[in-house]
């Protein structure tokens, strides 16, 4: 190796207070590195653990497994936005293409579970899933949390009474979410929400405060009005959250209708709630960035497919 480059090396090992030395005598016992080293191969076809012996129940968990790492992939996109010191239009929008092409890719995946179970092994190994729903994934909560302002993700209901300096906790109870997880004449919450809230409600509660003021929307808002023009980061804004709250959402609601519609008498999701309305996104009405969507197009949230999203070429109808 050159010497030259040699001595940047270890100055540079230096800097982050290595041992350089240590670190350079070290390297000699290091083992040559695999890819089932480096990607733990082993240990993550380790993972699936079936309850039943039907063989299709395979394929429903890997594939909310393979969910799960795209939504691990997602969060992290959101927080290199988060971190950027000195955030612009450009690096925006590029890391929000990113995670939009995540989301594309859930989307487009909805055909190994629509297309890919077979009904009569699905019904059978479905019953032994309760209280277990994907309601339950706390990487998509987190996603909701990191993208817009808290009031976006309120009931509509209770949305005169919440705004920013309302305890995290109380705004917690009267998240859309939480209808799903309620008796609605007595208002006792369902195991599926019992054991999700036990299992993470104290970690929402400081993400939701991490991303108080750092959530998609909020560092949109606080650009520079140069910056805040953007076409590109708009359109980019625009397609993550049609993609999120209505494009993904949809292939959810038409997989689930095929084996809960299918089988031979109308089921309940497994965690118990009444899936087609808390699923619609014509019944939530449920935006991250509702100031970057005209009247009509809020008006006909959820009803529109992607096929009728446009492409934004002027601010005129905006209000932002």
């Amino acid at each position: 190796m050159d010497s030259k480059l040699n001595n940047k090396i270890l100055k540079t090992l230096s800097e982050k207070g290595l041992n350089t030395e240590s670190f350079m005598e070290g390297l000699q016992s290091i083992k040559p590195l695999t890819y089932w080293d480096y990607i733990q191969t082993e240990s993550l076809l380790g993972l699936q653990t079936q309850r039943t012996d039907q063989p299709d129940e395979m394929v429903f968990i890997v594939y909310h497994q393979i969910n799960e790492l795209l939504f691990k992939m997602i969060l992290w996109e959101i927080e290199q936005i988060a971190l950027e010191k000195q955030l612009k239009a450009t690096f925006f929008a590029e890391r929000l293409d990113r995670v939009s092409r995540y989301f594309d890719m859930l989307c487009s995946s909805f055909i190994i579970m629509k297309d890919g179970m077979d009904l009569e092994q699905y019904m059978k190994f479905r019953k032994t899933l309760a209280p277990a729903s994907g309601f339950q994934s706390a990487q998509y909560r987190k996603i909701e949390f990191a993208s817009t302002e808290l009031i976006n993700l309120i009931d509509f209901r209770f949305r005169k009474t919440i705004n920013r300096n309302t305890p995290f906790r109380h705004a917690f109870e009267h998240l859309y979410w939480q209808a799903a997880g309620k008796n609605h004449e007595t208002g006792e919450k369902s195991a599926m929400i019992h054991l999700f809230e036990e299992k993470y409600m104290d970690e929402f509660i400081d993400f939701m405060k991490k991303y108080n003021h750092k959530n998609i929307w909020t560092l949109f808002d606080s650009l520079p009005s140069d910056e805040k023009i953007n076409l590109s980061l708009i359109n980019a804004m625009r397609h993550f959250d049609h993609t999120v709250n209505i494009k993904w959402v949809m292939e959810h609601f038409k997989t689930a209708s095929k084996y809960l519609d299918g089988a031979n008498k109308v089921e309940k999701a497994s965690g118990g709630s009444d899936w087609k309305k808390y699923m619609h996104p014509k019944y939530q009405r449920r935006t991250f960035f509702p100031k970057l969507w005209t009247k009509e197009e809020m008006v006909n949230w959820g009803e529109q497919n992607l096929e009728t999203h446009r492409i934004l070429s002027s601010f005129v109808e905006l209000d932002i």
